[in-house]
């Protein structure tokens, strides 16, 4: 007998954030999220996600034991986007038992279309500002900072239910040791061609707030053309930027102006799942010293967001951010980079990140269920 329960104490939620830690304790490429931060990104006092939109956590009990775990939740910053009408669906995870996975599915399912919605989409945690798409190829290496890990059974749970694709999600591979002369000679054109400048984040603290702000200005209007983008509100950018900024590495973000007015913005970052990998989703005097120790070999980073003013795309400025980012990664031993996540319909990024020798090595997957009137 499978029963579906609600989460709705710290007993409960505990379980929600532990359920991982069991189903993926003999998967050498999962990395386990600090427990302490997933309180905290559970909390709706914590997290700004709960301001504009409602969540519901869901375990499955079987035998008594906890054996899967779902989110439903609305997006009102999508539809308000997007002029549409869309429940979503993430935090999956569940034993190899498609009785289990349906029983949550259906819950999340049943819980989206009492709320008039015409589709259920997923997995996204809680949007695609954080982690979303399920892996369905690539699954012999660890993911990098801020993406998933599944169970490669995962898509078959998701499709004998009857999600079925809307979109897949890229995530291409560069290792390097050095940067190639060609590309140099690509990107000096480049410059020459637009007049763009590019400079890190500032590391004074009262300039770094005007850059951040900047960096706020550019994603809102850069991003908003995109397929499924969700402007974060004010206070969720605030958030996330207290989230990232003790692990960001300024060097590895990027602003780009043409005549003194912005017109892009990257962000790399450190792969610190190298960090949490030795840390076991615990804090605590031996896993920092394991942490310490492990930050100074990180040898990754990813690329997890760019994004370029409407009026200044096309003119190559998406490779000189990725030139800037090989020329100050490099020298501290980022030999591994990622750019993700990338559309499969972004036919410019592609060609960008084939022309820089990158290959995809991971594909996310998301899905969707209309929900019948």
């Amino acid at each position: 007998m499978i029963k579906i329960v609600p989460v709705d104490s710290p007993k409960q939620l505990r379980q929600f954030i532990m359920l991982p830690f069991e189903l993926y304790k003999n998967d050498p490429n999962w990395v386990a999220p600090l427990i302490s931060e997933q309180k905290k990104f559970f909390n709706p006092s914590k997290n700004p996600y709960y301001q504009h939109s409602e969540v519901q956590l869901y375990l499955a009990v079987k035998d008594e034991k906890v054996v899967g775990r779902i989110s439903a939740h609305t997006n009102t910053q999508h539809n308000k986007e997007h002029k549409e009408n869309i429940g979503f669906f993430g935090f999956f995870d569940s034993i190899d038992d498609q009785q289990v996975a349906n029983a949550l599915f259906d819950t999340a399912f049943e819980w989206n279309r009492t709320r008039g919605f015409t589709s259920m989409r997923g997995p996204l945690n809680f949007s695609v500002n954080e982690e979303c798409g399920l892996l369905v190829d690539g699954f012999d290496t660890p993911p990098m900072v801020m993406m998933r890990h599944d169970h490669p059974y995962y898509q078959k749970l998701f499709e004998a239910w009857g999600l079925t694709k809307t979109m897949d999600l890229y995530a291409y591979l560069s290792i390097r040791y050095e940067i190639p002369e060609r590309i140099q000679r690509m990107v000096d054109i480049i410059k020459k061609r637009t007049g763009v400048t590019i400079r890190s984040l500032s590391r004074d603290k009262q300039q770094m707030k005007k850059d951040i702000e900047t960096v706020f200005q550019i994603y809102t209007k850069a991003w908003e053309y995109n397929w499924g983008n969700v402007p974060m509100t004010k206070a969720e950018f605030d958030h996330i930027v207290g989230e990232l900024l003790p692990i960001a590495d300024p060097d590895m973000v990027f602003i780009a102006e043409i005549d003194g007015k912005p017109a892009g913005f990257s962000l790399g970052l450190p792969n610190y799942n190298e960090v949490l990998k030795v840390m076991h989703g615990r804090i605590n005097p031996v896993t920092l010293v394991k942490a310490m120790i492990a930050k100074k070999k990180i040898g990754s980073a990813r690329v997890i967001t760019m994004g370029i003013i409407k009026e200044f795309q096309g003119r190559g400025i998406d490779s000189v951010f990725h030139y800037h980012s090989y020329k100050n990664g490099l020298p501290k031993g980022y030999v591994r980079g990622e750019f993700s996540w990338v559309l499969e319909t972004n036919t410019l990024m592609m060609h960008v990140a084939e022309k820089l020798d990158a290959v995809i090595y991971k594909t996310y997957r998301l899905y969707d269920k209309a929900i019948p009137k």
